[in-house]
C-alpha cells in the first residue's frame, strides 16, 4: 500500500525528523539491495537529447530598492541573478543577508520565448559547457529552476568562477524532458536528467515489494506552509517556495538547516499538472533557491518526482544533497 507519512504534533527541533528516521530507516545502496529494492527504471531509449542556449543574467533591482516583510520591516539586500561566489550548492539556503539568492550562475535569455524554453528543457543535473568568454569550454551542471525570472542555475568547479562574465554564453545539453517511469505505479517524473535518476538509485531510491518508490531526502516539507508558485497549471518549469515566517514550524520540522541543492519530500502535496494541496500526495524535489523576507516566499522548491496515490515513501538521510549525489564539491 501507499506509504502515508504523519507528522509529529509538538516534537521540537531535529525530534520530527529523528521520530520519523525511526519509522523510514536511512537507505543505503547497501541496505537497499537487502530490502530488495529495484532501481526506478524509465523510457530512457525515448528520451531526446536537444541543446538550448542562454547566458549568465545581470543582476536587476526595482527601485526603490526595498522588499518589504510581513512585519512591517524594510530590508536593502541582494536579491536574484549574476554569479553567486559565496553560495553555491550545498551551502545554507537560509542564513544569508539575500533575497531569493540563486546558487553559482544564473543563466537566462534575453527572448522570452526562448527564455521559457531553456526553463523547461533543462533538467535536474544536464551538463551545461561555456561557449564564450575566457571560460570557454567549462563544464558544469543544472542544479535548479527559477519560476516567474525563468533563470536556471548552473554549478561549476571552483577554478571556472574568477573566468566568468556577465553575459557569456552556455549551452545546456538538455535530456530529461519526457521521462516516465516503467517499473512503478501513479508517480510522474519531472524536472529530472538521467544522470540524477542514476545518482539517486544508486543512493538508496528505488521500488519495493508493495510497489513503492521509497526516496532519500534530507527534510519532510509540511505543505500547508508551501506559498509562492501555487496556481500553475504545471510544473515543467520554475518552482514554488517554502513560507518560513512561523519558527515554531521551522524548528519542528528543522527547516533552518536546509541546503541549496537538499532533496526534500513535501507532504500532502501533488505536482502532477500543477501545484496543490492533496491530503496523502507526496512530492519530491530540490532546494533551488535561498530564503526569502517576502510574505509568501522562501526557499524554492523544484518538482522532481511525484505522486497523486501518495505512492511515494521519503527515507530521511541528511546526505542527500546535489553536492553529495553528483559530485559537484
Amino acid at each position: 500500500m501507499p506509504f502515508r507519512p504523519g507528522f509529529p504534533s509538538s516534537a521540537p527541533g531535529l525530534a520530527a525528523v529523528t521520530a520519523l528516521t525511526i519509522l523510514l530507516p536511512v537507505l543505503s545502496p547497501a541496505n537497499a539491495t537487502a530490502q530488495q529494492l529495484r532501481p526506478l527504471e524509465v523510457n530512457l531509449e525515448e528520451l531526446v537529447e536537444m541543446a538550448a542556449l542562454g547566458e549568465i543574467r545581470a543582476p536587476t533591482f526595482p527601485n526603490p530598492p526595498y522588499r518589504i516583510a510581513p512585519d512591517g520591516s524594510i530590508l536593502t539586500i541582494p536579491g536574484t541573478s549574476s554569479i553567486v561566489y559565496n553560495f553555491r550548492v550545498g551551502d545554507t539556503a537560509i542564513h544569508m543577508a539575500g533575497d531569493h539568492i540563486e546558487p553559482g550562475v544564473s543563466m537566462s535569455h534575453p527572448s522570452d520565448a526562448e527564455r521559457h524554453a531553456l526553463n523547461v528543457l533543462a533538467q535536474i543535473g544536464n551538463e551545461v559547457r561555456i561557449v564564450s568568454g575566457d571560460a570557454r569550454g567549462a563544464v558544469g551542471t543544472v542544479i535548479g529552476k527559477h519560476g516567474g525570472i525563468d533563470n536556471v542555475m548552473v554549478e561549476f568547479p571552483d577554478e571556472v568562477y574568477d573566468d566568468l562574465v556577465i553575459g557569456d554564453r552556455m549551452q545546456v545539453r538538455a535530456v530529461g524532458l519526457g521521462m516516465e517511469a516503467t517499473n512503478v505505479d501513479g508517480v510522474a517524473i519531472r524536472n529530472m536528467s538521467p544522470r540524477l535518476l542514476d545518482a539517486l538509485n544508486a543512493a538508496g531510491m528505488g521500488v519495493d515489494g508493495d510497489g513503492v518508490l521509497q526516496v532519500p531526502v534530507t527534510h519532510l516539507v509540511p505543505a500547508k506552509i508551501m506559498g509562492s508558485g501555487l496556481g500553475r497549471n504545471h510544473v515543467a518549469s520554475g518552482d514554488y517556495d517554502i513560507q518560513m515566517f512561523d519558527e515554531g514550524v521551522n524548528e519542528r520540522y528543522n527547516l533552518n538547516s536546509l541546503r541549496m541543492g537538499d532533496i526534500v519530500a513535501i507532504i500532502d502535496a501533488d505536482n502532477t499538472h500543477g501545484r496543490i494541496w492533496l491530503e496523502g500526495a507526496v512530492t519530491i524535489g530540490v532546494i533551488s533557491h535561498g530564503k526569502s523576507r517576502v510574505a509568501g516566499h522562501g526557499p524554492g522548491v523544484t518538482a522532481l518526482l511525484t505522486s497523486a496515490e501518495g505512492n511515494i515513501r521519503p527515507v530521511v538521510d541528511s546526505d542527500t544533497n546535489l553536492a553529495t549525489l553528483l559530485n559537484l564539491r
